[in-house]
């Protein structure tokens, strides 16, 4: 074929990193797998139960484009309760194809060809290629393990350009675990008003914190007019496959999201709108039951880890351990490589996350114990031959 079809842009975009290695465990046998951050658990009974009641009734119809009133209204109240956010239902939340397609639309929305959108790295794979392909050039900056993979303000302002126009942040955050307190956040704030910022802000893991409670950026003096908040039902409720998430902006903005999402998606599907409903009514507590199996499973991990010689950093939130792997001289790329062929350990390099993650891998620990605890006993196998230290052994304890 002598005519190339693919436009330049879209040839250039690199494949996901974590799908990579996904797909090289799915082709072996015996992997214990810590790579793709998705929840163990099944979706609680009584939201699956609501789900096929739905079908049941013959609920199989399109919704509004913004998606179920009812379910509009949930959220609405959610984050009035929580975050004490004011949102109208019906006209600045519009339910999405999980947070996923809410991060795609709300930079298709805003950006303009050239315009710059500051994303704080590690961070989640999706965010610059969204950005690429929305016509904005993303500016990346470093966060460190010293700093605690928080975003500081003279790091922020230091990127910032006549150019920029969008701050995406997201915390908890994928991949490290960090979150930020209030005080942090109002700091990072104040630069944002300094410079007319518009910040995205992607809050999918805000019930998975472990100490204290998630603070909203929209929740800010001043920033819920210039802010576009990003969540959804697949991290909190185990709800990934449902593919249900949502977004809430302040009007302009929310009508111009939704232009683009009637034209490519029309709507969410309806059986997963019912669900959530359900999720939203009567979840709080399989949230609270399965944040606390995470909370175990964090100190198992990490202990682990430091144990066997991995520094890790303890992480605040989400379900993801990000340990440095410097001690083995190995790149990221050479070390999951290595540990899923020898010994069938699935984890993903941390350059995955941005540049600033060489050096680094991620670990989910949404697994079982017993998956936790084997694949660490293999990880440190693997240690015992590639450390440039001798350490204890984690499998005879």
């Amino acid at each position: 074929m002598s005519r190339k079809f693919v436009k330049k842009s879209i040839r250039e975009l690199p494949f996901s990193g974590i799908r990579e290695f996904f797909d090289l465990a799915t082709n072996l046998q015996g992997v214990i797998s810590l790579g793709v951050g998705e929840p163990d658990f099944i979706t609680p009974w009584h939201i699956r139960e609501a789900g096929i009641y739905s079908l049941e009734k013959g609920y199989t119809n399109y919704t509004s484009n913004c998606g179920l009133e009812e379910l509009r209204w949930g959220i609405s109240k959610y984050l009035s309760q929580k975050f004490q956010l004011k949102y109208d239902c019906s006209r600045e939340i519009i339910v999405t194809i999980g947070g996923s397609e809410a991060i795609d639309v709300a930079l298709r929305c805003v950006l303009e060809p050239g315009d710059e959108v500051i994303i704080p790295e590690p961070c989640f794979v999706s965010y610059k290629p969204c950005t690429l392909m929305a016509g904005g050039v993303p500016k990346t900056v470093a966060t460190r393990e010293s700093d605690n993979f928080k975003l500081k303000p003279e790091d922020l302002e230091k990127a910032i350009t006549p150019n920029s126009k969008v701050l995406l942040i997201s915390y908890p955050n994928n991949p490290t675990g960090a979150i930020m307190t209030a005080e942090e956040l109002r700091e990072i704030a104040r630069i944002v008003q300094k410079y007319d910022l518009l910040v995205i802000t992607d809050e999918i893991y805000c019930e998975l914190t472990y100490n204290g409670k998630h603070v909203s950026f929209a929740s800010l003096p001043g920033m819920k007019e210039r802010t576009i908040l990003i969540n959804g039902f697949s991290k909190s409720f185990a709800m990934t496959g449902w593919r249900i998430g949502y977004a809430a902006a302040p009007e302009e903005i929310a009508e111009a999201m939704l232009k683009i999402h009637q034209y490519t998606i029309m709507c969410a599907p309806i059986t997963g709108q019912v669900a959530a409903i359900e999720a939203l009514k009567n979840g709080e507590e399989e949230i609270k039951r399965m944040i606390g199996h995470y909370d175990r499973r964090r100190s198992l991990i990490v202990n682990g880890l430091n144990q066997i010689g991995l520094s890790c950093f303890v992480p605040k939130g989400a379900f993801y351990a990000f340990p440095s792997i410097s001690v083995t001289g190995m790149s990221s790329q050479e070390f999951c490589t290595k540990l899923l062929k020898e010994e069938k350990v699935a984890v993903v390099p941390g350059n995955a996350f941005g540049q600033c993650g060489e050096g680094y891998i991620r670990c989910s620990y949404a697994a079982s114990i017993e998956q936790i605890t084997e694949a660490l006993a293999r990880m440190e196998r693997f240690m015992g031959k590639y450390s440039k230290k001798q350490k204890t052994a984690y499998a005879s304890r």
